[in-house]
């Protein structure tokens, strides 16, 4: 504390000392001498042993400062410099011997020669390692950051520096200099302890240091040896001096180190901005304390008597003032020393200021606003989407994942793109803010992973860009995302879009990828094709599929008009849901009946512990009750309505194997249990035997009935000969089911159909059984020119118009062709595909199509109309219209230029109606199929048309679409708005248009319900398993395999087709009969799943109408009332005899021997007696029918890859009539007058 003027100093705790007596009557002259003169006091204590006249030490502290500080350095100085004396001295005696080596070679031989004594012995090539180098090892160890030791010892270092920098800030209010009593100052006794500690650190540094003085003059180092030594002084001379403690406020630049060696820091902005805030901050504060120390202590040569009372705080303030320019002036510098520091330190604060700030709050500024890390919440899963995140895809997912009807959802949605969102998207997130989080990072960088909780998430979606111009790209860097995802968590659940169907190999290649555990790859171009395939099958399937996985809100039409039947199909939705005990051993069609009367529910498929449904009406909230059912027969018997069936009390009594058996087979032939016959005493007694043979599963699949006749052919006493004669014929009982839903033996197969197809010399199947196949044939001998195309007559085939060149990418046309080549239809059933495109494009597709029997290919463009009438596209069954250059184009609204134009190309061609006209005229010209009308036209299978086409509108059609809003330019007759979504759309509707953004709603149906992508897969593909992919991805083709019992059983599987109403069994419920009655007779009857209807656009208008446009109705409702002209979508099964029957029955057109065999039926299905029309109308019909029949027994082999015996191409429903069969025989003596038509070559 300074002196006042007046010769008083400011009163310690108990007493003050006072400055020298000062002659009152001096001269005022020399008031400025006195003042200089008088001498400077510190405040003492009575118990504080300290210099009694008040005289202050700083000299002491800082002295101690300096002595260590430069006799350190003059000491390594020193040691250097003899260090390098010796060093040179001792270089020249080696120069100079080895100089008198190189003049005296004699005496160096001699002396070579001579013994050496044991100071001149070579020294060792390696010496041993000195205590003094193990030593600086370990202090190297100690200070490091790379041992566990080592970051614990810079952490603590660093944390007591900040301490003591405290204790400073606390002691900074105290006089600069006063007497202390270190066993009573607490404060002075820590500040001890750390020094003592930093002592010890800074010898460890010294030691590991390789440059001594470089060490020395660190900041590091001099920031120790200003406040270390004056510590030691403040014990000796019992007082404090504040002095050059605040230098420990340096210690903050290594603020961004200690945070590295954490963890904590990663990112190279993190660590720059704390580099530059840490320099900063310890700068301001360093120069701070100076300004503090020299302006409470005043200049030496003033005798500190211009010293001024400032706080430490006041001079931060002071420091930031004067860099920032500003100077208010309120506080300032009074001595020399105070005023020639600012001088300098506004020269580099104000530079520091001026660079450091602004680049501080750039920093801050270009700090990820997404960046931060995502908090679980306790009892809420959540999922991370990532991949192609953009406004449409996001809206797309977020509109279908958190969709109202599911209002179960309690999962929150977190993205993760390294790019941030758009203003628009950042609107999206923020409208669902409460169950959507974005954070920016890459998948690929595990740090980002860590944010997003990924080893805690229930799933990782990855979307695909559908747009992009290189699928493969882009596939490869989702199948990137997937290895860095599985490499971070490899039991995370991934479900991820795949564009190109052979990029779904490389996921095979990944360890952790696992289907089983729920990893699911969609690939959009597999399923594309597959829906566009079947739909070729049976038009308007791809809609009716796409409507069931996705989530449709249920929009209600008062008016009676096509959307109104439409939108209530379209609110059907697919779920899976556990059967209760109550269905245990009842057959599938019973289980299927009972479910669509009683609960309004349509069952499609049964896994072996899963139940897949479609919900059948919006209005109903809940079908089954989490695992349970609450259907009881006893109870619930008389209950029609779903929502009056709540859980009773009662339990389902165990039943043994035989009363199951038997009560599904008294169901089975609709007799009740007392009048049913089908299971004897004898059967009973010997049930444990059929037990054993046959067990049932609690949710049996296999057909009991067929069971049984299995185990009477295997036991034939247990049976008596009459039973057995009634059990034999329930196939073509009209009033038992021919079982076609049923699983069959394969070694129950017909006989002779089981021989043909186990000829063990020819490979008709692929190696799995799922799908048709030949021997690889080269592309030169499937091309047609047009002439060749003209004079084939194609009917009935599938024309693929195909857009593409050399450069454009591959839309992988395998996976169209595979579901119309799958083995559960016969050969004589597959349809013959033409593909229409360029030949350069073709033949990058044919290395996966050589293996597909009845394909060809016509060289040209779709939009040429000589090339559309040469592969005669008016008798065509459907045309594909493809492009594989959609996604070359920027502009969207022109990604789908080719496909319209060739679409509306079609339509607006016209054709004569020449195969009418010679019809009429002369009866057998009709090549084989294309008589339209015939009986072969079955309407159990195909698309049924009018018997000719004359206008191109009325070709069936369907077109790939990319952009949505292009669908407005296919239909000119529709009066759909631009705007509107593409499933409320005319083409989409009646199935004429497909787009592959229908697909996106599949991400968030698989994740809700893994089986929902099994099922999608198992209808459109026509059998695509993980056991086919792994062989694709070994050879990237099919190959043959002989026909065993074991392949031959894959072909019984259900395929979709159509049913038509207006002829055959079910022609009497065509003219206003319910569905429901339909849906029961064809599960009863002929084992068909009835699941939706195909009707034509103005049907209910009642009036005849030109228009030939169908709309897709799912799952119509039971009290729907039909029309004569409906086409009913259902899944039938295989049927083995079909193959037989076709055989006989070509057999009987060829060979006069066999004739016994003209009246077989494809599927033995009774025809059934119409009660509201007359027998004379349907004697003309069949009459009318048979004219068209007589053209069966010439079958021409349109492709020689055919068997020798080619069949018709539809599927017959009704028994061959005695007066056909008669008319087949009469058309052998008129064969010759049938000009010849030209073969197409198309060997295998």
């Amino acid at each position: 504390m300074l002196a006042e003027a007046d010769g008083t100093v400011p009163h310690g705790s108990d007493s003050s000392m006072r400055t020298s007596n000062i002659n009152n009557n001096i001269n005022p002259d020399s008031s400025i001498l006195i003042s200089r003169m008088a001498d400077v006091v510190i405040p003492y204590s009575s118990e504080v042993p300290c210099d009694n006249n008040g005289q202050r030490m700083w000299w002491a502290f800082l002295a101690s400062s300096m002595v260590t500080f430069f006799g350190g350095l003059f000491i390594i100085l020193l040691w250097r410099t003899l260090k390098y004396l010796w060093t040179v001295c001792c270089h020249c005696n080696i120069k100079n011997k080895e100089a008198q080596k190189v003049n005296n070679p004699a005496n160096n031989q001699a002396a070579d020669r001579a013994p050496k004594g044991p100071d001149e012995k070579e020294e060792a090539p390696a010496n041993e390692v000195g205590w003094m180098t193990s030593v600086k090892d370990w202090a190297g160890v100690m200070i490091s950051a790379q041992t566990l030791t080592g970051r614990v010892l810079v952490v603590l270092v660093f944390a007591l520096s900040i301490g003591a920098l405290g204790i400073y800030f606390i002691d900074s209010s105290d006089p600069i200099e006063s007497c202390q009593n270190f066993y009573k100052d607490f404060t002075l006794q820590i500040d001890m302890a750390f020094n003592v500690f930093f002592l010890l650190y800074f010898g460890l540094r010294f030691i590991a240091a390789n440059d001594k003085l470089w060490f020395w003059l660190e900041v590091n180092s001099v920031v120790d040896f200003f406040t270390v030594p004056p510590v030691f002084v403040s014990v000796y001379l019992n007082r404090s001096w504040l002095g050059l403690r605040f230098l420990r406020a340096l210690r903050l630049i290594q603020f961004s180190e200690i945070l590295q060696f954490l963890n904590i820091l990663k990112t190279s902005n993190s660590i720059k901005l704390v580099n530059l805030c840490s320099i900063f901050i310890s700068t301001w504060l360093t120069a701070a304390g100076f300004i503090h120390l020299v302006e409470n202590s005043g200049d030496p040569w003033e005798n500190f008597q211009n010293s001024q009372s400032l706080s430490y705080w006041e001079c931060v303030y002071l420091l930031m003032v004067t860099m920032s320019t500003v100077g208010y002036g309120d506080v300032y510098a009074r001595t020399t020393l105070g005023r020639l520091f600012m001088v300098f330190f506004i020269l580099g604060g104000l530079a520091m200021f001026a660079s450091y700030v602004p680049e501080i709050i750039e920093l801050i500024g270009n700090r990820k606003k997404y960046g931060g890390s995502y908090s679980a919440v306790n009892g809420r899963k959540h999922i991370v989407v990532c991949g192609h995140i953009t406004l449409e895809s996001v809206s797309n997912f977020l509109k279908d994942f958190l969709h109202k009807d599911r209002d179960d959802v309690n999962v929150e949605i977190v993205f993760l793109h390294n790019i941030s969102p758009n203003l628009e998207l950042e609107a999206l997130f923020k409208r669902h803010f409460t169950q959507v989080e974005f954070y920016q990072g890459s998948v690929l960088n595990p740090h980002d992973l860590a944010r997003v909780k990924i080893e805690s998430a229930d799933a990782c979606l990855i979307l695909a860009n559908k747009y992009c111009a290189d699928p493969d790209a882009e596939d490869a860097s989702n199948i990137m995302r997937v290895i860095s995802i599985k490499n971070y968590h490899p039991k995370i659940r991934i479900i991820t879009q795949m564009l190109q169907y052979h990029n779904k190999a490389h996921l095979l290649n990944i360890p952790s990828w696992n289907w089983k555990e729920g990893d699911d790859a969609i690939c959009l171009a597999e399923l594309k094709a597959g829906f566009i395939a079947q739909s070729c099958l049976a038009q308007g399937l791809s809609t009716m599929l796409a409507n069931l996985f996705s989530m449709r809100s249920f929009i209600e039409i008062e008016e009676d008009t096509w959307q109104k039947y439409y939108l209530e199909g379209v609110a059907n939705e697919m779920y899976t849901e556990y059967l209760s005990s109550a269905f245990v051993g009842l057959s599938f069609p019973m289980v299927c009946e009972l479910c669509y009367v009683k609960l309004k529910l349509l069952l499609i498929r049964i896994f072996p512990e899963h139940l897949i449904q479609l919900r059948s009406s919006n209005k109903i909230s809940r079908f089954f009750f989490s695992s349970q059912v609450l259907f009881a027969a006893s109870c619930h018997d008389d209950i029609t309505d779903p929502k009056r069936i709540k859980k009773c009390g009662c339990k389902r009594p165990k039943m043994s194997v035989y009363k199951r058996m038997k009560l599904a087979c008294c169901f089975d032939c609709g007799r009740s249990e007392q009048d049913c016959s089908c299971m004897s005493g004898s059967v009973h007694s010997n049930m444990d035997t059929l037990q054993r043979a046959y067990p049932l599963s609690s949710v049996s699949v296999h057909d009991c009935a067929t069971t049984l006749r299995a185990f009477e052919d295997e036991h034939p006493s247990t049976l008596s000969p009459k039973k057995k004669q009634r059990n034999g014929g329930m196939r073509n009982s009209p009033n038992c089911s021919p079982k076609m839903m049923s699983r069959h033996d394969p070694l129950l197969i017909p006989g002779n159909e089981q021989i043909e197809n186990m000829d063990m010399n020819v490979k008709r199947y692929d190696s799995t059984g799922m799908f048709h196949w030949c021997p690889s044939k080269d592309i030169e001998k499937v091309i047609l020119t047009r002439s060749e195309a003209s004079m084939t007559v194609l009917s009935g085939h599938v024309v693929v118009c195909i857009f593409g060149d050399v450069t454009s990418a591959l839309v992988g046309l395998r996976n169209l062709v595979m579901p119309l080549r799958a083995s559960n239809f016969h050969y004589h059933e597959l349809k013959p595909i033409v593909f229409v495109g360029s030949l350069d494009y073709l033949r990058r597709e044919w290395e996966t199509l050589h293996n597909f029997p009845k394909v060809s290919i016509l060289p040209g463009t779709p939009l040429s109309r000589a090339d559309l009438r040469a592969v005669n596209i008016n008798l065509c069954d459907m045309c594909v219209i493809l492009s594989a250059n959609q996604n070359n184009i920027e502009d969207a609204s022109l990604q789908d230029k080719e496909c319209i134009l060739a679409t509306l190309n079609i339509k607006s061609m016209q054709f004569d109606d020449s195969i009418g006209v010679l019809q009429a005229n002369s009866q057998g010209f009709t090549p084989p199929g294309m008589d339209r009308s015939s009986p072969d036209s079955s309407p159990v299978h195909g698309f049924v048309r009018q018997a000719s086409v004359t206008t191109g509108s009325n070709i069936p059609i369907i077109t790939e679409l990319v952009n949505d809003s292009n669908v407005q330019f296919l239909d000119q007759d529709d009066d759909d708005d631009p705007d509107t979504e593409l499933y409320l759309t005319q083409p989409f509707a009646c199935g004429t248009a497909f787009a592959v953004s229908v697909l996106d709603s599949l991400m968030s149906a698989t994740y809700f319900n893994d089986n929902i992508l099994t099922l999608i897969r198992t209808l459109v593909t026509g059998g695509a398993t993980p056991e086919l992919e792994g062989l694709l991805a070994e050879e990237n083709a099919l190959r043959g395999g002989y026909s065993t019992p074991q392949t031959l059983a894959n072909r019984d599987r259900c395929r979709v087709a159509q049913l038509a109403l207006y002829d055959g069994p079910f022609a009497d419920l065509g003219d206003g009969g319910c569905y429901g009655d339909l849906f029961c007779k064809a599960l009863k009857t002929y084992n068909m799943l009835c699941f939706g209807i195909y009707r034509l656009r103005d049907a209910h208008l009642g009036a005849p109408s030109q228009c030939t446009k169908r709309y897709v109705i799912t799952n119509p409702p039971y009290e729907f009332e039909l029309v004569p002209t409906d086409l009913i979508f259902c899944l039938m099964q295989f049927d083995h005899n079909a193959g037989q029957s076709r055989t006989s029955l070509s057999h009987s057109s060829h060979s006069s021997h066999s004739s016994s065999k003209k009246s077989s039926s494809v599927h033995s299905i009774p025809p059934s007696n119409r009660q509201n029309r007359s027998s004379k109308t349907r004697e003309s019909r069949e009459k009318q029918n048979a004219t068209r029949m007589n053209r069966m027994g010439q079958e021409k082999k349109w492709f020689t890859d055919e068997p020798e015996n080619a069949y018709p191409r539809n599927i017959q429903i009704k028994p061959m009539s005695t007066h056909m069969a008669n008319q087949v025989n009469q058309y052998k003596s008129t064969s010759s007058l049938i000009p010849p038509i030209r073969e197409v070559e198309d060997e295998c």
